[in-house]
């Protein structure tokens, strides 16, 4: 579940970036959920 999450956000952030530079605050804001879901994926499933 948190790899589907974490794939999703990154492929919104991916389309994001390549598409529009207008929502950058909010692509940013993406990637760095993305990157906390796969490290607290990662911890936890340790």
């Amino acid at each position: 579940m948190i790899w589907t999450i974490f794939v999703i956000l990154l492929i919104l952030w991916l389309l994001g970036l390549v598409s529009s530079y207008t929502l950058g605050g909010f692509i940013h804001i993406l990637l760095v959920v993305a990157v906390v879901v796969l490290v607290l994926g990662l911890l936890r499933g340790r």
